[in-house]
Formats: structure tokens, sequence, C-alpha cells
């Protein structure tokens, strides 16, 4: 990055906005639909979320790479997304980096530019909704051939993007929560006793399932399309939905899928998850104008009325409206307090409840972490006998304080 003149590249988008910076990371062309993230930390985290698939990430915090990369922060087994845009990128100077940024996405094939006005992509973005783009870092490729490529790349409804980054097989995760650097908690260190899990995997966060873990949970991720069969055959105590790229209502089969479990385990949704409950009780999900990507989004529990600051990556949400209509118990629990769209619900007679925000979020915010606590209480007191519902658990009427 020093020593000589950097690559151009181009980030175009479909309404023909050209933006001219320099090339790092991969050269080639990635395109998808162009987001901003808010988030000051954890672009590393932020890189390897399989819910970014088919898209391209745009970083609103400027100065991006100085802390490197390394293996531990990785959420997924690579990234997913189709390209990736900040104001400037930094060598790194951090004690745990083994690689830096530029070296990371040059690995896994994602381009990047930096040199750009992210402010002024970010305004058209907020103002005019997202929209498809092309960042290519191909010096001679025709700026109005990029447009119009641009111009006809398929946006993310309709498209099942899910079938890209779920899991192939199934497979047991037993590792727990980081702590500095004394490493991970081993797994005798559980809460006891153990209760199984199976996570349907989405495009599942590693977080998740240390968290999973860390509460008390013996985990067995399965991939997307594993039926509720299969699913029950490893004698679960619970079933959790994990987070995920693209379109909810495109993921064809696992409604039925859902709907079949909630009438027989106690269940916990996050994301993407949160989305696929709320249509197998019967409503409808919709595209947000540019939707929510950042760790500073406030959402307010409606029992407590308190607020906490959430990590979100969605560009759909739940419709509060064909919730009510459907004729389901469901109570939404939570709200974003920006938009007022739904960030929680819960059925008032089964033990499920489900959260659109990232309460595993890391490196953060924490706010929403004592959500796997209610998970493993909810699971806990159903296995014992006693009548609880998602509701009750969600609002904290029946967990413990935490």
């Amino acid at each position: 990055m020093t020593g000589s003149l950097p690559d151009p590249a181009r980030l175009v988008l479909a309404d023909g906005t050209v933006f001219r910076g320099n090339a790092f990371g991969a050269r080639g062309v990635g395109a998808g639909e162009v987001v901003f993230n808010t988030s000051i930390m954890g672009y590393q985290e932020i890189l390897s979320d399989p819910s970014y698939a088919g898209q391209i990430v745009a970083m609103t915090y400027t100065q991006i790479g100085n802390v490197g990369t390394n293996p531990e922060d990785d959420e997924a087994i690579r990234p997913f997304l189709r390209g990736f845009v900040v104001k400037e990128v930094f060598e790194p100077s951090n004690w745990r980096s083994r690689e830096s940024l530029d070296a990371y996405l040059k690995r896994h094939g994602v381009p990047g530019i930096s040199g750009i006005d992210t402010r002024a992509l970010v305004r058209r973005i907020r103002d005019g909704g997202a929209q498809v783009g092309l960042l290519s870092t191909d010096p001679n490729s025709d700026e109005a051939e990029l447009v119009a490529s641009a111009k006809a790349e398929p946006g993310l409804d309709g498209r099942d993007l899910v079938a890209d980054v779920t899991c192939s097989e199934p497979y047991s995760w037993d590792e727990g929560l980081w702590q500095g650097v004394s490493g991970q908690v081993p797994r005798p260190d559980r809460p006891a006793p153990a209760y199984r899990v199976v996570a349907y995997d989405f495009g599942v966060k590693r977080n998740i399932l240390r968290q999973l873990v860390a509460h008390g949970f013996d985990v067995t991720v399965v991939p997307a399309r594993t039926s509720w069969q299969d699913a029950l055959a490893y004698e679960p105590d619970a079933i959790f939905l994990s987070n995920g790229p693209g379109d909810p209502s495109a993921v064809e089969g696992v409604q039925d899928t859902v709907r079949e479990l909630a009438a027989r385990k106690p269940l916990f949704g996050i994301c993407l998850g949160h989305q696929i409950l709320g249509l197998a009780l019967g409503g409808k999900t919709i595209k947000l104008k540019f939707g929510h990507h950042g760790g500073n989004q406030p959402g307010q529990d409606l029992a407590t009325g308190k607020v906490a600051i959430c990590a979100e990556n969605h560009g759909y949400a739940v419709d509060a409206d064909s919730l009510r209509e459907a004729g389901e118990p469901v109570e939404i629990t939570h709200v974003n307090l920006n938009d007022g769209t739904v960030e929680g619900l819960a059925h008032a007679e089964k033990p499920l409840f489900s959260v659109q925000y990232h309460p595993e979020a890391s490196p953060g915010p924490h706010d929403a972490g004592y959500l796997f606590g209610r998970f493993r209480e909810m699971v806990a007191r159903h296995k014992a006998g006693e009548s609880v519902t998602g509701a009750a658990v969600a609002s904290g009427r029946t967990a413990p304080a935490i």
C-alpha cells in the first residue's frame, strides 16, 4: 500500500452514480446491493457475517484496518459479501493481528475500494434507498458498461441466499466464549445440566454458537433444509433459528418446517430466524428502505419500557399488521425506536420468542445478551413440565434476574 500509486477502482450504482477511488483487497468485480454499516469497531466480524451475502458493505467510520485481522474474530468460515467500501484503509497496529485487511480480502477474493466520499454514498443510500452496485478494480473497464451491468443486476427480493451460506452437513459445536488472553472457556465450564439444542444454520454467526454453549447447551448445527423429522431425531430440548442473508420469504420450505417444530419444542430465533418464525406464524415481511446495519440501533422492550442499544444487520422486517391479522396469539415485544419496526415477537401460548437484533453481538454492544439466559430458562421450565410461554419469558415475567 506504500511505495507506488494505488490501482484505481470504481463503485458504480444502478442510478448511474460513479465513485472513483483506490483499489485494495482482491482484483475483480463484485456486484450486490450496496448498504452502509455505522459500527466503529468490529469490521472483521462484519466482513465475515454470512448475513451480508449478496451485498457490498460501506463503512461509515473512516479509519478501517488499523487492528488487522485474526482467525479468532471470524464469524464464519469465510466472507460472503461482494465488496468492501471504506474512506481510509490502514496498516495494522495491534498485538492480535495476524494479517492485514488488504491481505485478508485478497485471500478471500473480496474486492475493496478506498478513498471515496463515503458520506456522499451514505446520503444517497439513505435518501434514495438501497440499490444494486458494482465494485470494479479493473482499470480497463468501461464506466457506461459498468452502469448498464449494475442496472441489470438483480436485487435481493425473491432470492434464496441462505442456500449459498448454510452448512452442507450437520456438525457439533462445543467452543465457548473468549476470555481475553486466556483463550476460550473449556467445555466443562458450561452451566449444568446441559440441554440439547438443534441450531438451524441460515448463515449462523459463530458467536451465537459460543453463547449457546456458554449458557449450557449441547449444540448440533444442521443445514437450512433439514426436515423437522430429522431435527427431532436428535432428541433436542429446543430449537434455535439463526441469522442469515436476503429475503426471508424466498427461503423455500423452511416456513413449514419451523411451523411443525414450533408446535413441538421451545424455540428462539435471531434476525432471519426471527423473520422466518414470523412467516411461520402467518405473518409477512417487508423490505426496508435501506435496512438497519450497525451497532447503535435503539430497541425498546415494550413490557418494561427499557431501551437497549443493539447490533443489527437486516434489510427486511416482520410486518406487525400481518401478524395481528394472522390469528395466532403473538405479541410484539420489542420495537426499533428509529422507525417503529418490529424488533421482537413472542407467542402468548407456546414457548416461542425471537428478536430481530443480535444479542450475541461481537465485539458489542452487549445490552441484550441476557436473552440467551432467558432462552435457557424457558427450556428448563418446559422440560420440567411447567407451562411457560414465549411472551412471559421474553418480557422477563418468569425469568430470574440476570
